[in-house]
């Protein structure tokens, strides 16, 4: 619709839009965009789940893919891990979430939600804290799915911020499969706060890369699924 009325290419459009996500001027969705004052979040993390969109929807599809009728999963604050929303909404699930942007996006859809108790952080939109470590502790999931600052076969899995890699190692503990959703440009990555090693993560979801480095992590004995 805005290629016709703009009278121009559906992949300039796609661009323009890409970038003006990435600048926070909008909330990027699959096959469009909202303004950010329809989006219940704040624009810093709107800027950050719009940057590199088509990876995160593409490894967002095969994360959906992976979820059944009846599942309950974990689901962190991360902008990726955000992005799996509008995939799930029409699924029977239940999601229990520390990211208030996930509720927001999931209310009043077939999902059942439970949100974390605990303290709010209001530049992530999340909940963290000691509280909110045990409000995960109290359930089993059968799958999470969480994001990370970096992941390296060498160091592991690192973060920047000692509340989310808590919630991160938390989910994982309390799930049966435990799902990162991660695109190229966090791998091979290290962030300053090394949390875990590569074995509390069951499945790698990522965007199409080289057989060269997804083999490093096959090698670590973890599923890959990219395509």
């Amino acid at each position: 619709e805005l290629a016709q009325l703009l009278d121009t290419s559906e992949i300039t459009v796609r661009r323009d839009l890409t970038l003006m996500a990435s600048d926070g001027l909008i909330y990027r969705t699959h096959g469009g965009a909202m303004k950010l004052s329809l989006v219940n979040q704040p624009i810093s993390f709107s800027q950050k789940s719009g940057v590199n969109a088509d990876k995160k929807d593409h490894i967002c599809r095969l994360a959906a893919a992976e979820i059944r009728e009846g599942d309950v999963i974990f689901m962190d604050c991360g902008s990726t891990v955000f992005r799996l929303c509008p995939f799930i909404k029409n699924k029977k699930i239940k999601v229990i979430t520390n990211s208030l942007p996930v509720v927001y996006e999931l209310m009043n859809t077939e999902v059942s939600i439970n949100l974390v108790g605990g303290e709010v952080d209001n530049e992530r939109q999340a909940v963290h804290g000691t509280m909110a470590i045990e409000h995960i502790q109290r359930y089993r999931a059968d799958k999470a799915f969480v994001g990370v600052g970096g992941i390296s076969p060498e160091n592991g899995l690192s973060a920047v911020s000692e509340k989310e890699a808590e919630m991160t190692k938390a989910m994982s503990e309390n799930s049966q499969v435990t799902y990162l959703l991660c695109d190229s440009s966090k791998l091979g990555k290290n962030n300053y706060l090394a949390f875990a090693p590569l074995t509390i993560i069951d499945v790698l979801v990522t965007d199409e890369q080289g057989e060269d480095v997804i083999n490093r992590y096959k090698k670590a004995g973890i599923k890959v699924l990219n395509q």
